[in-house]
């Protein structure tokens, strides 16, 4: 298989001023119409690089940027930084400065979770929502509970330890974040050098590693996490459509159970043959999904149960 991941077609890389930082944005369509899509761990533009050549073609602008944080983003250095609202905040503003009329937000993992809560708090108006592999904090809140996924969170426990998790992620010219995506993966001829080094090269930035690590920091150690469980889980209203690789390493299928009740407009499909890193994992499967979602028809089931 050839990847051509690094030669997307009419890519832009602008500098983009939002909420008192510079924020790197990559860029392709144009319009009035944007999809902004929010990467996670430990990841940055590049996971979107199957999905923003075919979303600029059905008509919309596509915004990847690196987060606060990440790649070639700024790189606060204080913990609360990072808090989960400020992260929302950074959203509003990318969606401010963009001028677009209507917004499609797209996510995965550090993302979703982010975007979860934006869609949550009605930060901004949206017309669509998309998620990928990470569970609505309200419908996952007891299956965090149980020991199989107790089991699996363990490195959201070590990454509250300071100085030691950013040496050993950048050991051996950052290895360690390689083989996250090489050895978690159901497809790794999916990552190839060009793409797993790009991941390496911005994670060993001067403060990355850090600013990266400390989403989890400020979500827990910092209470970020309770201020939201305080504000309740109302009811998301925009159209959503929920996507979830079986094969994920750091959470449960159950975690994704029961989201019917938080969403009120919304769409699952399981991948059977794809990890956490599902967008990149099958990226055919997931744009047929999402390219009959935005066209208004069912998404085609891809093995998995509905």
């Amino acid at each position: 298989m050839t990847d051509t991941s690094l030669e997307i077609e009419g890519l832009r890389h602008l500098e983009i001023q939002a909420n008192g930082l510079a924020f790197h944005v990559a860029e392709c369509g144009e319009g009035d119409r944007l999809a902004l899509c929010l990467h996670g761990f430990p990841e940055n533009w590049i996971s979107w690089r199957h999905q923003m050549p075919l979303l600029a073609d059905l008509g919309w602008r596509v915004w990847a940027p690196d987060l606060r944080g990440y790649g070639q983003s700024e790189k606060p250095v204080r913990l609360e930084d990072y808090a989960i609202e400020t992260l929302m905040e950074d959203v509003a503003a990318l969606i401010d400065a963009s001028g677009a009329r209507e917004i499609l937000l797209i996510a995965h993992d550090w993302g979703a979770i982010i975007a979860w809560y934006f869609a949550m708090r009605r930060v901004r108006p949206l017309v669509g929502l998309v998620i990928m592999n990470v569970p609505h904090p309200g419908a996952s809140e007891r299956a965090f509970r149980r020991p199989q996924q107790l089991l699996r969170s363990w490195y959201g426990l070590f990454f509250q330890l300071p100085v030691l998790p950013e040496k050993i992620l950048a050991a051996r010219e950052a290895r360690a974040v390689a083989r996250i995506f090489t050895k978690t993966a159901c497809h790794p001829e999916r990552f190839p050098a060009s793409i797993v080094d790009l991941y390496r090269t911005e994670a060993l930035r001067p403060g990355a590693l850090t600013g990266m690590i400390n989403y989890y920091r400020a979500f827990f150690r910092g209470g970020g996490a309770g201020r939201q469980r305080q504000l309740g889980t109302p009811q998301i209203d925009v159209r959503t459509l929920f996507l979830w690789g079986e094969q994920d390493m750091a959470l449960t299928k159950e975690t994704s159970k029961g989201t019917e009740a938080f969403v009120r407009d919304l769409v699952v499909r399981y991948l059977p043959d794809a990890s956490h890193w599902v967008q990149q994992d099958a990226p055919e499967t997931v744009n047929a999904m999402l390219s009959a979602w935005l066209a208004g028809e069912k998404p085609p089931f891809a093995g998995g149960d509905s």
